[in-house]
């Protein structure tokens, strides 16, 4: 369909951008020669994830560059502006924790994170990608030396000084050269050379065991342990001046497997693994995934990559050395770590496959219930304070795999007590605008309830003239799901052991967690912001008009609903006196 268009498509390098129907990105690429490149995906055979991209796009456009180093600039600023959900999605990625030795005249060890936000000035070790690894090292490491503990110093001795794990700095003159033997030593153990600290501990253990202090001694004989164990599970690469990190991959079908080696002070200090669903070549999809990972990591002064990724157009664009190693411990290391994706990608294939089959299995038992395929569903679940305050929150499972981007969340009338209503008016906002918007219709909506829920959320589709189908979730007198309400009624009892069972339970706890989640943020935001922002009847002039009245909450309860009306329409006024009031007797 696009034959016309591709022909006027020129052979030079550039960046391209796929559109859906609705003129969104849906993915941005580059390429070397964008007449091939976009032909490709239109007259080749795709597969898997390339072949649902293809099914999508609705429209392309490109921009013509002057080099590739230009295009893959242009293709990283353009994904990060508009995250196309069939690029690499790494927003949901948390950054690896690291551990800060501070610089400070009293000097702290902590574990920080996002130290490419915080311009960290402080000595960093890491990253681990294990926390709770280096929560224990910084555990151990504080136990070990009398190290600062508090961030601001106190006006007093703490807990810690007083059980030896602190050289009270916040009264005491502390020796200058102690704190530096402790700062050598610890900056040492961080390197990976544990000889002072294992010397210090083993010291220490036969001091407490001469002294009969066998608990002590048993302690420091299993950090001791501890630190040995570490040790021997780090691979010696070279020489100690060595600090790298290496990448490699594995790939089946549309499965891009990736392994990154962190190598600090010449050993493998840590490992990150990823497995990622692509519609791009693998080598393309690593110069994305590696210049993406940078984005919350710190670079190292180098970078080992398998021979096939673009090593010079990578080095310019990270402004660091890239290279491939073609011999020696470097070599067996990249080696290792493709054989590592490997077996990783093998292994979850296996379980995908398992997976597959179980749902599969699933959705055949709820289309025979049905009489009818069921792809794509919507469940909904509300969350109160006291009775009142309604929210209501809405997820979506396609194949039973949950479809976050398209959740949805409510506010609901002040005036509405009961969850009834709160359905009522939930699902009615819901698939009006479902109507008036031509959105895409689900093939199942599940509430949580019996007969009564179902039958509200019948009449609503009734009154739209929706025909989609309803089904409740409804629970037995030891408040566990065991049947199926249809929407003619008819219960369904279903086996607590079916993968059908399995599934709905999932949706269903899913849904309750979501509308709870969202009922705390906003009673988190504040007692006077949670008060009204879950009244539609006040918006950002009235809120302005009550503070600027009552000038604070407790004056606010403290008013009359005569007072509130002056303000606030009549039934709003009451409905926030109500609330005011319950919450004074909930924390009585």
């Amino acid at each position: 369909m696009f034959k016309e268009k591709l022909a006027l498509v020129p052979d030079l390098p550039g960046s391209y951008q796929m559109k859906d129907k609705d003129g969104n990105i849906i993915y941005v690429g580059k390429a070397k020669n964008l007449k091939k490149r976009l032909k490709s995906y239109f007259t080749g055979r795709v597969t898997g994830k390339t072949k649902k991209l293809v099914s999508d796009i609705a429209d392309f456009e490109y921009i013509v560059t002057s080099s590739e180093l230009e295009s893959l600039i242009l293709e990283i600023t353009l994904i990060k502006k508009y995250n196309p959900k069939y690029n690499i999605l790494l927003k949901d990625d948390k950054s690896y924790p690291y551990i800060e030795f501070t610089k400070d005249k009293y000097p702290i060890l902590r574990v920080v994170r996002n130290v490419k936000i915080k311009k960290n000035k402080n000595n960093l070790y890491g990253p681990f990608p294990n926390v709770g690894s280096a929560r224990r090292t910084v555990e151990m490491l504080n136990r070990i030396y009398p190290l600062r503990k508090c961030e601001v110093l106190k006006k007093d001795y703490c807990l810690y000084y007083h059980i030896g794990e602190c050289l009270g700095y916040c009264k005491n003159e502390v020796d200058t050269e102690k704190l530096e033997i402790m700062r050598k030593e610890i900056t040492a153990f961080l390197n990976g050379d544990a000889s002072f600290i294992l010397k210090k501990l083993e010291n220490d253990m036969q001091l407490a065991s001469s002294k009969m202090n066998f608990e002590k001694a048993l302690e420091y004989k299993k950090m001791i342990e501890d630190i040995k164990i570490t040790l021997k599970n780090q691979t010696i690469v070279l020489n100690k001046d060595i600090n790298l990190d290496l990448f490699n991959y594995y790939i089946i079908d549309n499965y891009l497997s990736i392994q990154v080696f962190f190598i600090r002070s010449g050993t493998l200090f840590g490992r990150s693994k990823k497995i990622i669903n692509i519609v791009s070549e693998p080598a393309d999809a690593m110069l994305e995934y590696i210049i993406r990972f940078y984005d919350r990591e710190i670079m190292p002064k180098e970078i080992l990559v398998p021979e096939e990724i673009d090593k010079e157009i990578l080095a310019d664009y990270l402004n660091i050395k890239v290279r491939t190693p073609i011999k020696g411990d470097m070599k067996k290391l990249l080696e290792l770590a493709k054989e590592n994706a490997k077996i990783v990608l093998e292994e979850e294939i296996k379980t995908i496959n398992q997976n597959k089959k179980i749902k599969d299995e699933a959705i055949k038992e709820l289309s025979i219930i049905l009489k009818g395929k069921v792809n794509r569903i919507e469940a909904f679940d509300n969350s109160h304070l006291f009775g009142t305050y309604y929210v209501g929150g809405m997820v979506v499972f396609e194949n039973f795999e949950p479809v976050k981007n398209d959740y949805r969340k409510f506010k609901i009338d002040a005036t509405v007590k009961d969850d009834l209503k709160a359905m009522e008016e939930v699902l009615y906002r819901r698939y009006y605008r479902v109507l008036m918007e031509n959105l895409r219709k689900p093939d199942l909506i599940i509430v949580d309830g019996g007969e009564t829920q179902v039958s509200v959320a019948v009449k609503i589709l009734n009154e739209l003239n929706l025909d989609i189908k309803v089904i409740g979730l409804k629970k037995n007198s030891k408040h566990r799901t065991n049947t199926i309400v249809t929407s003619d009624l008819k219960e369904i009892e279903i086996e607590t052991h079916s993968h059908l069972f399995i599934f709905l339970s999932k949706i269903q706890e899913e849904v309750h967690r979501f509308a709870i989640t969202y009922h705390r943020q906003i009673k988190n935001k504040g007692s006077l912001a949670s008060v009204l922002e879950m009244l539609p009847g006040i918006g950002e002039k009235r809120r302005k008009e009550l503070l600027k009245k009552f000038s604070s909450l407790k004056k606010i309860k403290e008013a009359s609903i005569e007072e509130l009306s002056t303000v606030l329409p009549s039934q709003v006024a009451v409905s926030l006196k109500e609330y005011l009031e319950n919450r004074e007797e909930q924390s009585d």
